[in-house]
């Protein structure tokens, strides 16, 4: 698949983070929970991979009993983020939630790029980079003087 396909697909995935924030935040205050909100969301994202799983074929080439414990973490951290961002979103703003979410995004994939961290591709950290994320930081930070 070329670079630009994954840039494309990519860039799709970041245009549905805000809505998916968005639409949780909404759903948890139409039930009014949250955390209930999050819980479904859950169900429908396991229900819909679980899907992709047995019709793709993606059967585990290795055994996941084998694989080290703290990439379970990863689980732990999308729940975060979806409980968080539920919670935050509709008393700080979709907009600012996610500018911050993005903020911290740009951070933490500099700093697993520079270092590489869980066997990412090592790309260290330039100077035009670490302007880019000071540049992103100015930008949010003159989003919350509106």
């Amino acid at each position: 698949m070329p670079t630009s396909s994954y840039a494309f697909v990519m860039l799709c995935a970041g245009i549905g983070i805000p809505i998916l924030a968005a639409l949780n935040a909404a759903l948890g205050g139409r039930i009014g929970s949250p955390v209930a909100a999050s819980v479904i969301l859950f169900a429908v994202a396991f229900s819909s991979a679980l899907l992709v799983f047995l019709i793709g074929g993606f059967k585990p080439q290795n055994s996941i009993a084998e694989a080290p414990k703290h990439l379970f973490l990863a689980g732990m951290l999308i729940a975060f983020y979806v409980l968080t961002i539920t919670f935050i979103a509709p008393k700080f703003g979709v907009g600012n939630a996610v500018f911050f979410v993005l903020l911290g995004q740009l951070i933490s994939a500099a700093a697993i790029d520079h270092f590489g961290l869980f066997g990412a591709q090592i790309n260290p950290l330039s100077m035009t980079r670490a302007g880019g994320i000071a540049l992103m930081a100015a930008g949010v930070y003159l989003t919350q003087q509106a």
